[in-house]
């Protein structure tokens, strides 16, 4: 079976949306300074929450573009909350969180590691491992842009 994940990138960063030097130079949640990941969601509309809870600005929205990621299913290991802290959502993330991303892509166990998403509870988040190896398995279709995004959330303030 194949999963389909999302990911949100700036325009100007788009060819280099899969490579997991974001992370790598300004760490998250699921990974320390120094550690490539690539973060996608399971929807596009958990995407797109992810990104605007990170962004200062609704006018940055016009400059983004959207991927969709197709990901055959035993391509993907998971992390169950019962192994999470209890204070795993805390903000900035707990070491023992970036921990996991962090071993999880030192010891390339599996392509795709899903993990719970912060933003909506029960919904899922899945990073990616960037080495090249791990792409040869990914379905990876051409950005587009999605004007709907900004539309939404410029409208959001006027009800």
């Amino acid at each position: 079976m194949i999963v389909t994940a999302w990911r949100i990138a700036k325009r100007k960063h788009a060819k280099a949306a899969f490579t997991g030097e974001g992370a790598r130079l300004f760490g998250g949640r699921w990974n320390n300074l120094g550690t490539a990941i690539i973060y996608t969601a399971q929807s596009q509309s958990l995407a797109a929450l992810e990104m605007l809870v990170h962004l200062d600005s609704s006018e940055l929205l016009g400059s983004y573009v959207v991927f969709e990621v197709g990901i055959d299913e035993s391509l993907i290991a998971q992390v169950e909350l019962t192994e999470l802290p209890g204070n795993w959502r805390d903000d900035p993330p707990p070491a023992e969180v970036r921990a996991i991303g962090d071993a999880w892509v030192a010891g390339g166990s599996s392509a795709v590691l899903r993990v719970p998403s912060v933003v909506i509870p029960g919904e899922n988040n899945y990073l990616v491992n960037p080495r090249p190896e791990d792409f040869q398995k990914l379905k990876i279709r051409n950005p587009y842009h999605s004007g709907s995004i900004g539309a939404w959330h410029r409208s959001a303030g006027t009800l």
